[in-house]
């Protein structure tokens, strides 16, 4: 039995939101350092503040290797969505600049640059994809570029709607061709999915704690080898050079004000051991098998029309079921004890692309530690589904 085995009353299907449950070092990690060491960090010169700044560079430091970039700036926020305005709010805008991104991003991009394409008034552009294999058209890519040269290209790495896959070593590197500013959403796929920052030619790659990293809500930030590229977002207090009125020059300094979650980073931080312990590769395989028996299971039942990649997809699954509504079975399946997301799940551009707007789908996220009963359960429920629909 794997440790932190789901021993939950119900079967959670929800992962994409956040994984749950999370290894047993995270809940032991949390509850010791908030009764032994719950101080803030950089705001005193005493043992437990030392003690708890020594665990935030620490955890940079694991989160630096796990992208395979020691020297690599890593800043530390509260959310993928408040990193990924960080970012491009901090980017230089001017009419001129054009915008690509793919059809599967979440809110936290479409909205944001929403925002800033109606105060600076620059292209948005969407990256081809083949709309019957779900695959990224390389070559035609590589056209768009040609024709209008991109200045930012942001991508999710893994929709959290489909989990399809984006191939980052292939796109951005045709970017940097024309000094394009890049940037991964990387919250599906941080710690599940192995990439080398440098090799990937991503300037940016925001990353959620919360999902694939295994571990606590509330801890968030993005890793960059360029951090002069933006300006700051948000200005306070960061406990360095307070005399002055400016954000500091330093970073992550320049990036991280107010005070840090830094219970939250501790979690992280057990959890980033605990990757490192079982290793990305073992992760992904895990991951991969429970993907292939809920796909097993859903093909059992042909009602649920899953939608699919043909090329690599994550353990992201969503489904339409013949004449109901996503909300009716999401309820169904709630009264029997299985969690599952339905709608639109914050990306209606990627429901728009896939033909399920307005209603969205009913998406089924596996993690490392869904077992026999979550998938016993699942197939129980949808047989029941399916004789009484």
């Amino acid at each position: 039995m794997k440790e932190s085995d789901n021993q939950m009353p119900y079967a959670y299907f929800d992962n994409a939101a956040t994984t749950f449950p999370k290894p047993e070092p995270v809940y032991q990690a949390m509850d010791s350092f908030y009764r032994t060491c719950g101080v803030n960090v950089g705001r005193g010169q005493y043992s437990l503040a030392s003690k708890a700044a020594k665990l935030q560079s620490e955890t940079r430091r694991l989160l630096a290797n796990l992208f395979h970039a020691p020297t690599a700036t890593v800043v530390f926020q509260s959310s993928a969505t408040e990193s990924m305005n960080c970012v491009l709010r901090g980017i230089d805008w001017a009419a001129d600049m054009c915008v690509y991104i793919s059809p599967f991003e979440h809110n936290a991009v479409l909205r944001t640059l929403h925002y800033l394409e109606k105060l600076h008034h620059f292209q948005i552009l969407e990256l081809s994809v083949d709309k019957d294999s779900l695959t990224y058209n390389i070559p035609k890519i590589q056209e768009q570029f040609a024709t209008t040269p991109p200045s930012v290209v942001v991508v999710s790495h893994a929709s959290n709607v489909c989990g399809v896959v984006a191939p980052l070593s292939e796109i951005f590197p045709s970017a940097k061709k024309y000094a394009a500013i890049t940037i991964a959403d990387m919250a599906q796929t941080a710690g599940l999915i192995d990439i080398n920052l440098q090799e990937s030619c991503a300037d940016f790659i925001i990353f959620a704690g919360h999902k694939t990293l295994y571990g606590p809500l509330g801890i968030a930030g993005f890793i960059t080898n360029t951090p002069s590229m933006i300006n700051p977002f948000l200005y306070g207090g960061t406990g360095v050079d307070s005399a002055n009125l400016d954000m500091p020059s330093s970073a992550p300094e320049r990036f991280e004000a107010g005070s840090p979650n830094i219970m939250a980073i501790a979690g992280l931080h057990a959890s980033l051991v605990w990757i490192n312990e079982i290793g990305i590769s073992a992760i992904a395989e895990q991951e991969e098998r429970n993907k292939r028996m809920l796909l097993q299971i859903l093909k059992q039942h042909p009602s649920f029309k899953p939608i699919l990649s043909q090329g690599y997809q994550t353990g992201v699954i969503s489904c339409c079921f013949d004449n109901y509504s996503p909300d009716n079975i999401g309820n169904v399946l709630s009264t029997h004890d299985i969690a599952v997301r339905t709608g639109l799940h914050c990306a209606p551009r990627a429901h728009q692309f896939l033909g399920t707007s307005p209603a969205g789908t009913i998406r089924f996220s596996i993690s490392y530690f869904t077992n026999e009963s979550d998938f016993a359960t699942l197939s129980k429920t949808l047989d029941y589904i399916e004789e009484n629909a």
